[in-house]
C-alpha cells in the first residue's frame, strides 16, 4: 500500500516530515529528553503548608542536625562518639523514612531505596566506629582477619 492510499495520510507527504516537525520526531521515545521527574513517594511536606519552612522539613533538619553535631564532636577529638552520632543519624533517617508518610526533602528516591541506603550507611558507620582502633568497643574476629589479610 502506498502513502497516498493509506487512510488518514495526505498524498505526497512522508511521515515525520512537514512544518513544525523535526526529523525522527515520530519515531518512538528512544532519544527524547526527560522534561520532568515524579516526586518521590513521601516527598510531600512533613507539616501543613502554612507552617514555617523549618517545621515543614523537620525530618531532614533532624538528621542533618545530629550529623552536624557528630562532625563537630569529631573535630574536637572525640572521634568514636562523633561517628556513633553520625551513624545513629543515618539509622534514624531510615526509621523516619519508614515510619512517616511524608518526610519532605528526606525523601530522595523510593521509600525502599531510601531505607536501604540510610540504614546501610548508618549500620556501616556504626560498625566501623565501634571497631575503630585503639581499644575497639566491638571485636569481630573474621573482620580482623580480613583486615590483616588485606594490609
Amino acid at each position: 500500500m502506498r502513502a497516498e492510499e493509506e487512510p488518514g495520510r495526505e498524498p505526497g507527504k512522508e511521515p515525520g516530515k512537514g512544518p513544525g516537525k523535526e526529523p525522527g520526531a515520530g519515531k518512538g521515545r528512544r532519544f527524547q529528553l526527560t522534561r520532568d521527574t515524579a516526586r518521590p513517594e513521601g516527598g510531600g511536606r512533613a507539616a501543613p503548608g502554612d507552617a514555617p519552612a523549618p517545621a515543614r522539613q523537620w525530618p531532614l533538619l533532624a538528621v542533618m542536625g545530629v550529623t552536624g553535631l557528630g562532625l563537630l564532636i569529631v573535630a574536637f577529638d572525640a572521634f568514636r562518639v562523633g561517628t556513633l552520632l553520625i551513624g545513629l543519624a543515618m539509622a534514624g533517617g531510615a526509621v523516619l523514612r519508614w515510619a512517616l508518610p511524608s518526610v519532605g526533602m528526606l525523601a530522595v528516591r523510593s521509600r525502599f531505596t531510601d531505607m536501604i541506603t540510610y540504614g546501610g550507611l548508618g549500620g556501616a558507620i556504626l560498625l566501623l566506629s565501634l571497631m575503630a582502633q585503639p581499644h575497639p568497643w566491638l571485636k569481630v574476629p573474621f573482620l580482623e582477619d580480613i583486615l590483616h589479610f588485606t594490609v
